[in-house]
């Protein structure tokens, strides 16, 4: 089985809140990317304990950041694990069990290889691609409790494809306690919607057409404390020697996937799981990922396709429509 982790989870949706108040609107640049949360109750200090909570789990979950706790983990300079450390990577592990291997985050070794955000991205040397892999398998982490353990010295955890969810449901959880009862969340692109839009309607949600303007949409859906997020292939690409590049890897290869599949949207109660789902569906492919979906309780997706159809799971008919 093919498995994939993309080197940046990057949403294109176009919120289509149709609201009347006017929100409160904070942003802030957190995870590599854009974080905005628009209050339509609560106020300042709500939105700001919102963006603050993120810029926390940023200091744990940082690939990059000599001071995070996730770096320290991978240059094995701790085993020992905080919490909400621990628990996304038991997320990360099961989701790698239950799609078997569809879903990885030991990928690290090759998505460190990929830059699509330099000046000139260019394509890694095979070697070093070819090193990378022999890095990468979940079967490679063990996690007992609060303890990491490696097998392989040299395997990096990425946790890209399932971070963003987490943190986007801790923030969810904050605006609850603190009374927050209509709001959404954009972890650069991870969207959250809680509760629904001034007036008791649920918000509805445009999903971007693959390539096109980030305003120009394939279709929406209503959202009423859901997540929806999208794995595709067409934000984060570049092209050499007449050949597109896409952040989208297969850790089979270490090259970007190929399988006839532009994106993939999941939409979830929880934030992680559409987070961890979108990337194991886009790596199994449309009929394996959509029969995982169909058999995954709670979780609802849209496929779209190379020749641009569009492919929903049977608790969305009737409820997507496309433009």
């Amino acid at each position: 089985m093919r498995k994939l982790l993309p080197l940046l989870l990057l949403l294109p949706l176009l919120a289509l809140s149709g609201c009347g108040t006017q929100p409160v609107v904070r942003e802030a640049f957190l995870l590599d990317t854009f974080v905005s949360v628009t209050l339509y109750d609560g106020g300042e200090a709500q939105a700001q304990g919102a963006l603050e909570l993120c810029r926390s789990y940023e200091a744990v979950f940082s690939r990059t950041d000599p001071d995070s706790e996730l770096y320290r983990l991978n240059h094995r300079e701790i085993t020992q694990v905080s919490d909400p450390l621990a628990e996304v990577i038991a997320l990360g592990l099961d989701c790698a069990r239950r799609t078997g291997g569809a879903f990885d985050i030991t990928a690290g070794s090759l998505t460190s290889l990929w830059d699509f955000s330099a000046e000139t991205p260019q394509v890694p040397d095979p070697a070093a691609v070819a090193a990378g892999l022999a890095h990468v398998g979940w079967e490679k982490v063990t996690l007992t409790g609060n303890t990491v353990a490696f097998s392989d010295p040299d395997t990096i955890l990425d946790l890209g494809g399932i971070v963003k969810g987490y943190i986007a449901d801790r923030m969810a959880d904050y605006l609850r306690q603190e009374g927050v009862t209509s709001a959404i969340l954009d972890l650069g692109g991870n969207l959250y919607c809680l509760g629904t839009k001034p007036g008791g309607q649920p918000f509805q949600v445009g999903i971007q057409y693959p390539y096109e303007e980030r305003q120009t949409v394939i279709g929406s859906l209503p959202a009423e404390n859901l997540s929806v997020v999208t794995s595709g292939i067409y934000e984060r690409c570049f092209t050499a020697g007449g050949v597109l590049y896409h952040h989208i890897l297969d850790t089979a290869t270490g090259y970007p996937v190929e399988n006839g599949l532009l994106s993939v949207t999941i939409v979830s109660a929880r934030s992680v799981d559409g987070d961890a789902l979108s990337t194991a569906c886009f790596a199994l492919g449309l009929e394996q990922g959509m029969a995982l979906i169909e058999g995954t309780k709670g979780a609802e997706a849209i496929f779209i396709t190379d020749d641009f159809a569009v492919h929903l799971s049977s608790g969305l008919e009737g409820v997507f429509q496309e433009a």
